[in-house]
């Protein structure tokens, strides 16, 4: 009989059940407490809410209350602090509820810390870049080590020096690392580095529609390589409003990057083509969304101007 090894199963985290002692929330000691005692922390990884969500979630507190308890921890003073669960306190709030029930537990600011990240990682959906930085503030929490460190760790194994990069992932923070993305099971080390911590860098018009969740990740990226600020912006707008896909992004911005240095006279008729351009396109984006359209009058007189222009752009 072949003898089957031991597997050892990783240790993984999975929000609030991980510190109830493998309870369910219904038997690990819930009770009610008035709201106006709970206190938010000073730092939360999710810093946007989606309005649509949160108004699903108010409607359902609203309907049936709350159906998982808060966790929070006593700070004294019969006062406690959130750890884990503030979209349903947001929405606890919101509807007016006096009571919300609860799970205190005894933790330590680092526990509460590190809850706090994972719970969020594992049972919400952050945004790209609140995602990004819960995963950079998870590992600085693990290594005891600022962000700087964790990112300066990250970059180094992946450098073209093998020697330099193998002596960075035979070090004890390179295990750490390694486990804490078995965690959170979304990424490698080596692509959480080349696919999320560029975003850190992003324009601010750029981030924070990114932040928003009106645009993906990927095309962020790429629109930002747009360096022209009004140009950018100006795809990012179309982008959004059209859901452009991904390849005409890619096509935009490749097509701008090879635009040829103008000659200096040259630059003032391009110019005013430019802004020309620029207005028939908020012209015909006016239009879409008007309802002249039932005016059969005012039809007519847009279509006798419009004859008139093609008449004098086009070549004699």
């Amino acid at each position: 009989m072949v003898s089957k090894k031991k597997q050892i199963t990783p240790h993984k985290f999975k929000g609030i059940d991980d510190f109830l002692d493998g309870q369910s929330p219904e038997t690990a000691g819930t009770e009610s407490i008035p709201i106006k005692q709970i206190a938010l922390p000073n730092r939360q990884p999710r810093r946007y809410f989606d309005k649509k969500a949160m108004q699903e979630l108010t409607a359902s507190v609203q309907q049936h209350g709350i159906l998982q308890p808060l966790l929070v921890r006593d700070i004294g003073s019969n006062r406690y602090e959130l750890v884990a669960g503030e979209r349903r306190y947001r929405a606890a709030k919101e509807v007016g509820l006096a009571e919300v029930p609860v799970i205190i537990k005894e933790l330590s600011d680092s526990d509460a810390v590190e809850i706090a990240i994972l719970e969020n990682l594992q049972r919400q959906d952050l945004s790209p870049i609140e995602e990004t930085e819960a995963i950079l503030d998870l590992l600085s929490q693990k290594l005891n080590q600022p962000r700087e460190t964790v990112i300066s760790l990250l970059n180094q194994a992946s450098h073209t020096d093998l020697k330099s990069a193998d002596n960075v992932i035979r070090t004890s923070e390179w295990k750490v690392i390694e486990s804490i993305f078995e965690v959170v099971g979304r990424f490698t080390p080596e692509s959480f580095r080349s696919n999320r911590l560029p975003l850190l860098k992003l324009p601010d018009n750029v981030l924070s529609a990114l932040q928003e969740g009106t645009i993906q990740y990927t095309k962020a990226r790429e629109i930002a390589k747009i360096k022209d600020d009004d140009g950018r912006q100006n795809l990012l707008n179309e982008a959004i409003a059209h859901n452009m896909p991904l390849r005409e992004i890619r096509a935009r911005v490749k097509a701008v990057k090879n635009d040829k240095p103008l000659q200096s006279t040259q630059k003032e008729e391009v110019n005013q083509s430019d802004l020309f351009v620029k207005r028939l396109a908020s012209i015909q984006s006016k239009a879409r969304q008007s309802n002249i359209w039932e005016d059969k009058k005012r039809v007519q007189k847009i279509q006798a101007l419009l004859s008139e222009l093609e008449s004098f752009i086009s070549p004699e």
